[in-house]
């Protein structure tokens, strides 16, 4: 019963004591030797790496849009939007530019070389395209500073010349990745315009053949000049009728009316506002088809003609401009550092990934050890 009652104790004294301080001595322990396994491989095993760094910004070297043609206009530029920016920094981390790399600068060999540490380089040289691609965005960054519109690339190697070179490819291929685009775009409105241009060019000339048939049809070259010399006609004949019916006037203060005199003017009046009044039908009636009709249908078509003319040139001169733009550089990546040339490797941060383990590893096991204490508390 003595002996029963021993076990029960010393049972109880290892749960609530042994154990816990057991677990603590092992964390501890294995704190100590994580970060002594970190301090072996940060400071004597971790390969360098050097980085190579360049920052770039995007301008537009579109034409001013003014009418007036002058120097600021022809070589104005104008700093790229927020997409841009963007756009160019999906497509220097995509998969496709990772091919070029590697078909130019063979990163797959470079990153798996077994010479490196194992932990760093890439495992395997005939990983999944999937692996080289995640492997490879950890090595290359392309990180946009918001505030300056400016695009920093980082690219890390093992020896600073595989780093410059990745660097310098991404600039160059930047660069002609946004031409490229921007000129397939433009190539694709050339052609829609050309198209554009063809259709206006037969509407033209149908529209002014439409104004042809018709002063043909009506034997007026142009019926606008033909109406105003009617107008003026009929404003001469009423200048006569007035001075006529003043010379009457004149005359029947002293002559009597059935005077020869009289009756002749009588006569040259009567005569005058016939023609007024024919010319007057000539001009504008409410029956037939007058002069002002065929003045209004003529200025209609000739209207639509020039608006059609009009358009024409417009797309001629937007045409132009495409084909200019479609051949000539339209987003230029300026360079305010050049891909630089590593000469001490930055990458690993040596003392810092040390201090940075070391104490997030105590960190954890301190963590621990709470744990256990609150756990040999609620036994007790």
């Amino acid at each position: 019963m003595i002996d029963r009652i021993k076990q029960t104790r010393l049972a109880t004294w290892a749960r609530g004591w042994l154990v816990p301080t057991l677990l603590r001595r092992r964390t501890f322990g294995t704190a100590f030797v994580t970060s002594l396994l970190a301090v072996l491989y940060f400071g004597f095993i971790a390969s360098d790496r050097y980085v190579s760094e360049a920052h770039i910004i995007i301008q537009h070297t579109d034409l001013g849009t003014d009418n007036s043609i002058n120097l600021s206009s022809l070589l104005g530029t104008s700093g790229a939007s927020r997409t841009d920016q963007l756009f160019l920094r999906d497509h220097l981390l995509s998969i496709d530019m990772l091919k070029k790399l590697d078909a130019k600068l063979n990163l797959r060999t470079h990153y798996s070389d077994w010479h490196h540490d194992p932990v760093s380089r890439m495992w395997f040289e005939d990983a999944s395209m999937e692996w080289f691609h995640s492997y490879y965005r950890s090595r290359v960054s392309v990180e946009l500073d918001d505030y300056n519109g400016i695009l920093v690339i980082k690219a890390q190697a093992y020896d600073s010349e595989t780093a410059h070179a990745i660097a310098t490819m991404l600039v160059k291929e930047g660069e002609h990745f946004m031409n490229a685009m921007s000129h397939e775009l433009a190539r694709e409105q050339v052609a829609f315009l050309e198209k554009q241009v063809a259709s206006m060019s037969e509407r033209t000339l149908q529209a002014r053949q439409v104004v042809v048939q018709y002063q043909n049809q009506e034997g007026l070259a142009s019926p606008q000049e033909t109406a105003e010399n009617f107008a003026s006609i009929i404003n001469r004949l009423e200048g006569q009728r007035t001075d006529l019916q003043t010379r009457r006037a004149t005359m029947l203060g002293y002559l009597m009316p059935d005077n020869s005199n009289i009756i002749d003017l009588n006569l040259q009046i009567a005569a005058v506002e016939k023609q007024i009044i024919r010319e007057q039908r000539r001009l504008a009636s409410p029956d037939g088809k007058t002069l002002n009709r065929t003045v209004e249908e003529f200025q209609r078509l000739q209207m639509n003609a020039e608006f059609v003319q009009d358009v024409y040139k417009t797309t001629l001169v937007a045409l132009e401009k495409g084909r200019v733009e479609a051949t000539r550089t339209l987003k230029k990546v300026s360079i305010l550092q050049s891909p630089s040339e590593p000469q001490y490797p930055l990458e690993p941060r040596r003392i810092y990934n040390i201090i940075v383990f070391v104490l997030s590893t105590l960190l954890i096991a301190g963590i621990v050890h709470l744990l256990a204490a609150i756990i040999r508390d609620h036994k007790d």
